[in-house]
């Protein structure tokens, strides 16, 4: 078993709310706004509401991850991940800010930071910067294609399947990315596929 983050996403393919994927630029925004204000209240600023620098200082210093960072941590991203594949019309399911059975984001087992490496973090974020260039062109290509499948969804209620699995790719590809170089819940270098 792979030591990465795991990313379920339960795809609606197929008799959608067309009205709803329509106007889902407008109705995601609540929910992005909810999200955008942890970032506020955490990274003052900065778009990446997971708690990362003292996630990095305990485990530098104890070889700790704190339970406490670890369950926000894991809430944010999945909450961040229904936001997604609401927002890039994968699913029709409004964004929770509670857990949705349907949408999971799995996060290795670190033993509470026994498994992770305690000077990794201090350079994780260099080493994730080939992640991230090639994570851009992913962000790009699933940007066109979902133009294209919200044209096809409005005007056929149905979501094409080629679409969604390189917009799902690229969620999870994120997560990873995320996983490795921000979360810091594992030490295991992510794959540049989707």
């Amino acid at each position: 078993m792979s030591n990465q983050i795991e990313t379920l996403v339960e795809v609606q393919l197929t008799h959608r709310n067309r009205t709803t994927v329509f106007w889902r630029g407008i109705l995601v925004a609540p929910a992005c706004v909810f999200l955008a204000s942890f970032a506020q209240l955490v990274h003052a600023g900065w778009s990446t509401p997971v708690l990362v620098i003292p996630t990095a200082l305990a485990l530098i210093v104890r070889e700790v991850y704190p339970s406490y960072l670890l369950t926000f941590n894991h809430a944010v991203m999945e909450l961040s991940t229904r936001i997604s594949a609401y927002a890039l019309l994968l699913t029709d399911d409004y964004p929770s800010i509670e857990r949705n059975p349907n949408i999971a984001v799995l996060f290795p087992d670190v033993e509470g930071g026994k498994k992770l490496n305690r000077w990794l973090p201090i350079v994780k974020w260099f080493l994730a910067i080939p992640l991230y260039l090639v994570g851009i062109v992913y962000i790009v290509l699933s940007a066109v294609l979902t133009f294209y499948a919200w044209i096809v969804t409005s005007a056929t209620g149905t979501y094409p399947e080629s679409v969604a699995k390189i917009v799902l790719g690229t969620i999870e590809y994120w997560n990873r990315v995320y996983g490795y170089s921000v979360a810091l819940v594992t030490d295991e270098y992510p794959s540049f596929s989707i």
